[in-house]
């Protein structure tokens, strides 16, 4: 009663809609791909580098902060055994290791 109906005109398409929505399709996959999936890419190579490189006698920090010496690795099923201190081992999956120290750190601390 107090309100009139309102009705759309007819407007024209925007001139090269279609082709300027595929252009910004294109820019978010690119933004996508170099800003989240190249440096996660390259961040999981690099742990698997890192896992294979792993040697008896390294000294290694895990993700929970324990650093520890390898003492035995289990090709077969992916865990290695760590020797905290001298009467203690633990046994730890290869996943979970961050870093691997340099020599004589763990004399160190």
């Amino acid at each position: 009663m107090f309100i009139s109906n309102a009705f759309a005109n007819d407007a024209a398409a925007a001139p090269g809609g279609e082709f300027t929505s595929l252009i910004m399709l294109a820019v978010f996959g690119l933004v996508f791909y170099f800003i989240i999936y190249r440096p996660q890419a390259k961040r999981v190579k690099e742990h698997k580098n890192l896992m294979s490189a792993m040697a008896k006698g390294d000294e290694v920090l895990t993700n929970g902060g324990i650093i520890g010496k390898i003492v035995k690795i289990a090709e077969e099923n992916e865990y290695i055994q760590l020797e905290i201190s001298e009467e203690l081992v633990i046994t730890v999956k290869k996943d979970y290791v961050s870093a691997v120290l340099p020599k004589g750190s763990m004399k160190s601390l």
